[in-house]
């Protein structure tokens, strides 16, 4: 299928170069775009594999009918002129993990995991519990480690846990998993996909090409995933955190179909999103007959995922979390509900014209926001809207100063940004770990 083809390759980044590395294999012809600057060692290292790098804005003066198929960055949006003009040409426009699952060996078994939140946690968890019951298992996809670059070391019979964000997912035809799990939906992305309707239908495709014999995991508690799957053909498999289904929440701990799994008191990170996405990852491991030994071994010393709700350390009884993957109000509200301490808030980044009236609910253990960045006006605007202290400054490391001089004993310090870090970052891994650069130099003073 992507052998001995001409291929336009949209957006180098991590998921292009390592498309590029692999097609270069099978002869195929590759011209990559970026229209920004891109580091010049992989720019030199891809170029002597034979690709033709071109780094121009004018991407869309490049293609032409002669090419075979478009692998799109999955961040660059449908519309895009040059995605347009290629599919205006007859040009098939996928993106790099559906051209990878063309390379895979048979017989490998998938589990994919999607959601608006809570989804690396989950592909961590599985892959963790999976790896210590001996399985033969990858992880890979929107979690950092493109498929593509896993295609070597994949054998039959292996299992693949992949995160699929609903960006991976508008490119997506021939791609299918086993087991789909979808941690649960709520109102985000509305900039990227245009509506809500069209951000859920996205998301509907992580149970494309299911059978009978397939396995949806879905939140039982979350109306919008029971909507959505309302007619999917998988077998369904459900999660609840106050109802009996296949993995549930009772007295204290967690039951897999009536059995006590483990007790929640017993387990290190905390808060209901999280024992969600625990239920989740169970479910998947009894699947492929996991024990409940190997299950409790994993959670008992899971302390969960960088970025998110991420404790940091304590300084002058001041704790800090680094929760910097919420790039939504649903990703906050989950922050906000998981301490019981006075929380100085510390939010911005980029401007998607999104509001936050409906974090007001959660928002009775706040005493402070600090706001910074392109969204910090309409953060203003709500703060002043429902008479919360608020600070606005520009960037993150003056908030997060900012932030601690207003804290007291026992407050938390919470960076939970509810937007996108792309008005002042590369990507969300940059903004958490400014914050915590910024933190350690606050207490080496």
């Amino acid at each position: 299928m992507f052998e001995n083809k001409k291929i336009f390759i949209l957006g180098m980044a991590r998921s292009g170069f390592e498309a590029a590395k692999l097609l270069l294999k099978y002869n195929n012809e590759i011209v990559i775009t970026d229209a920004k600057e891109q580091d010049a060692d992989q720019v030199e290292y891809i170029e002597k594999l034979g690709a033709k790098v071109v780094i121009t804005e004018n991407q869309d003066e490049l293609i032409d009918d002669t090419f075979d198929y478009m692998i799109k960055n999955p961040g660059i949006k449908y519309d895009n002129k040059c995605v347009l003009k290629a599919l205006s040409l007859g040009i098939k426009v996928v993106n790099e993990m559906e051209m990878a699952y063309s390379f895979l060996p048979k017989n490998i078994n998938i589990i994919g995991v999607t959601g608006s939140n809570g989804k690396t946690t989950t592909v961590t968890l599985i892959y963790e519990i999976l790896k210590k019951a001996e399985k033969n298992v990858h992880l890979c996809g929107n979690i950092g480690f493109p498929l593509s670059s896993m295609i070597p070391n994949i054998n039959e019979n292996d299992i693949l846990v992949v995160e699929i964000s609903d960006h991976q997912l508008c490119d997506m035809y021939d791609f299918k998993t086993n087991i789909s799990v979808l941690t649960n939906i709520s109102e985000t992305h509305i900039d990227f996909h245009d509506s809500y309707d069209r951000y859920k239908m996205i998301k509907k495709r992580i149970f494309n090409n299911h059978t009978k014999n397939d396995i949806a995991v879905i939140n039982y508690n979350n109306s919008e995933s029971i909507q959505l799957t309302n007619d999917i053909s998988s077998k369904k498999l459900y999660f609840s955190n106050d109802s009996k289904q296949n993995c549930y929440m009772k007295d204290n701990y967690i039951y897999y179909k009536d059995d006590k799994v483990i007790k929640v008191d017993e387990i290190k990170v905390k808060g209901i999103h999280n024992y969600e996405n625990i239920m989740a990852s169970i479910i998947v491991s009894k699947e492929y007959n996991v024990s409940d030994d190997a299950i409790r071994e994993v959670l008992v010393n899971f302390k969960g995922v960088e970025h998110r709700i991420e404790y940091v350390t304590k300084i002058n009884d001041i704790l800090f979390y680094n929760d910097s993957k919420s790039t939504n109000n649903k990703a906050v509200m989950t922050a906000l509900s998981s301490f019981n301490n006075h929380i100085i808030l510390i939010m911005g980044g980029l401007d998607r014209g999104q509001t936050f009236d409906e974090l007001n609910d959660y928002m009775k253990n706040v005493k402070k926001i600090v706001c910074y960045g392109e969204t910090k006006n309409r953060i203003k605007e709500f703060a002043v809207k429902y008479n919360y202290d608020c600070t606005v400054v520009d960037n993150l490391k003056e908030a997060t100063k900012i932030a601690y001089n207003f804290g007291s004993k026992n407050d938390v310090i919470l960076l939970s940004p509810g937007c996108a870090s792309w008005d002042q970052y590369k990507c969300f891994e940059d903004r958490g770990n400014e914050f915590k650069k910024t933190i350690l130099e606050i207490e080496e003073k």
